[in-house]
């Protein structure tokens, strides 16, 4: 039985993903020019710094359009940024090696489970 409110069903469309991983490029590259203003710029690292501190980039497309209407130049970094990011991480993704990943956790997670579960007689 599959539960619609835990897993969703196996048609998704990985929107969800999709929007995941836009929030986590944006994250990072937020990070990045944080620390290049950090090291180039500290007036407009102690700004931008400010800035995230009070408007959190978990949510990509509403963090950039409020940096958009303080700071332009900024939120262009960090769309420039955060595309070269995902450009970098495009190119060194392995499809499979994530997928031996998951299933070698998911047979490690079952292997502890198995020994959790199984106690041999003590003499």
């Amino acid at each position: 039985v599959v539960v619609d409110e835990i897993a969703g069903q196996y048609e998704d469309s990985y929107e969800d993903v999709d929007k995941h991983l836009m929030d986590y490029f944006t994250f990072k590259a937020v990070r990045t020019v944080l620390a290049q203003l950090y090291e180039m710029n500290p007036s407009q690292y102690i700004w931008f710094y400010n800035f995230v501190g009070n408007n959190k980039p978990q949510d990509s497309k509403v963090f950039i359009r409020l940096l958009v209407k303080e700071r332009q130049e900024l939120a262009e970094r960090v769309m420039v940024t955060r595309l070269h990011l995902f450009g970098k991480w495009v190119k060194k993704y392995s499809h499979e090696n994530m997928y031996n990943a998951i299933s070698d956790q998911n047979l490690e997670l079952l292997r502890e489970r198995l020994i959790q579960t199984v106690k041999l007689p003590s003499d």
